[in-house]
């Protein structure tokens, strides 16, 4: 399997070198070739996720230098669950839980699963690698744990100052040694352009070896796709029907993810994007005119995209607006219908979401009375409710309880240092923590 820019000016490249390398050399995102049909039979007495992702990945990995170990990597990031917990009285409705990992969000798994290649990747390597990473609130801190200490790697991370909540702030700024934390004084959109442009900087290529950990690396977007394919396989063994998704959607790795397995042959549905007020992806499905924007500020942080990456992976797998639309829908949801879904959601029936899960609940109010019937919806809980604790306790009336990993990051020191949104300034930050490894 060979893997390819979306932009189609750069070499196909084997499954290890699209990982070390993040961005293709064109600016283009990292694609298969094609995708691979995997039986259903494939998976016959597969049920835990490492064991799910060696069959799904078995395709993409064939013939490539890390093959052999798949598996142990797969043991070494998936181990932790993501169940897929019943919502409804009539089996129609299930929530999907991703919010078991050492950082308390979806994130964790391509994280763990990019760590543990690279790791494996660079045993022989001649200079530290050096990972850069924007982030809207998780991605941050998913990538800095699961890189921490590791030898060999430095980590960059880049996150909107004031725009994340205090809790994904002490995660992003805690770690240390190997991890710096840079507060730029501009939006998500601000940090994800600097990365691109860092990427295609001469000067800094040539310094540094570079690579990516946001969802434009494919080893964050592939291993995601193994919890859409456990899942599904899970509601079609049960009811014998597809499982269709309602996904909070920022960036689009996530829902990538789900669209790559479905592509794959997984028994999958519909899948529906849930936005908050970064109306890009609806506006563009409605209307066909690409409009990236300024991103907002919102309740549901990590999704303040306005210009998401991933629609590049999107709309090169769909290039028809047409084809787009059939494959995906997508709705846009305010902050005031977030805190309306918190608060009832626990009011009714005991459950404590984050706003990001809350989106997709409002989502899934909102489908027809035939559209939740006809289907078995899976909604995706993207975090835990305690990373929002800010927002969330007001609306439920009580605290919520903090997960054990969570709680040991509160007692660490935070230091992060202040960036201007330009790329000089971001090759100065680099130099001079190079200055000091």
């Amino acid at each position: 399997m060979k893997f390819v820019s979306t932009r189609g000016k750069s070499p196909a490249v084997s499954f290890s070198a699209a990982i070390m390398q993040g961005l293709a050399p064109d600016g283009g995102l990292y694609v298969p070739e094609s995708f691979p049909k995997i039986p259903q039979e494939a998976f016959d007495g597969v049920e835990s996720l490492p064991d799910v992702a060696n069959v799904l990945l078995r395709p993409f990995v064939e013939g490539d230098a890390i093959a052999a170990q798949i598996p142990e990597i797969t043991r070494d990031a998936f181990n932790f669950p993501a169940p897929l917990a019943q919502a409804s009285t009539d089996g129609r409705l299930s929530i999907l839980e991703l919010f078991h990992g050492p950082t308390a969000a979806f994130k964790d798994f391509g994280a763990r699963f990019l760590a543990a290649c690279m790791a494996r990747l660079r045993t022989d390597a001649s200079r530290p690698l050096n990972i850069l990473v924007a982030t809207s609130g998780d991605t941050g801190g998913a990538v800095a744990a699961a890189f921490h200490r590791r030898p060999g790697v430095v980590v960059s991370v880049l996150f909107p100052k004031g725009l994340v909540s205090p809790t994904q702030e002490q995660q992003l700024t805690c770690w240390g040694d190997n991890v710096h934390s840079f507060r730029v004084a501009g939006t998500f959109d601000d940090c994800q352009r600097l990365v691109k442009e860092a990427f295609l900087d001469p000067t800094l290529k040539s310094r540094f070896e570079l690579s990516s950990a946001n969802s434009i690396n494919l080893g964050r977007l592939l291993p995601q796709a193994v919890y859409y394919a456990a899942t599904s396989l899970a509601v079609w063994r049960e009811q014998g029907r597809p499982a269709s998704y309602i996904i909070p959607s920022g960036n689009l790795g996530n829902s990538m993810a789900c669209l790559w397995a479905r592509a794959l042959g997984l028994p999958i549905g519909r899948i529906v994007l849930a936005h908050n007020a970064n109306r890009t992806v609806p506006d563009f499905l409605k209307t066909g005119v690409w409009e990236p924007r300024p991103s907002v500020p919102t309740l549901a942080s990590a999704m303040d995209v306005g210009t998401p990456s991933n629609m590049e992976r999107m709309r090169s797998m769909f290039p028809d607006i047409r084809d787009l639309r059939e494959a995906v829908s997508a709705m846009s949801v305010s902050d005031d219908q977030i805190r309306h879904r918190i608060a009832e959601g626990f009011r009714l029936g005991g459950g404590i979401w984050c706003p990001h899960t809350a989106t997709a609940v409002d989502a899934y109010v909102r489908l027809t009375t035939e559209e939740r019937h006809d289907q078995h919806w899976v909604i995706v809980s993207t975090a835990h409710a305690a990373k929002f604790r800010e927002i969330v306790e007001p609306l439920i009336g009580q605290q919520i309880e903090i997960p054990e990993s969570l709680a040991k990051l509160f007692s660490r020191p935070a230091s992060a240092v202040d960036l201007q949104p330009e790329l000089a300034a971001l090759i100065g930050a680099l130099e001079k923590t190079a200055s000091k490894i």
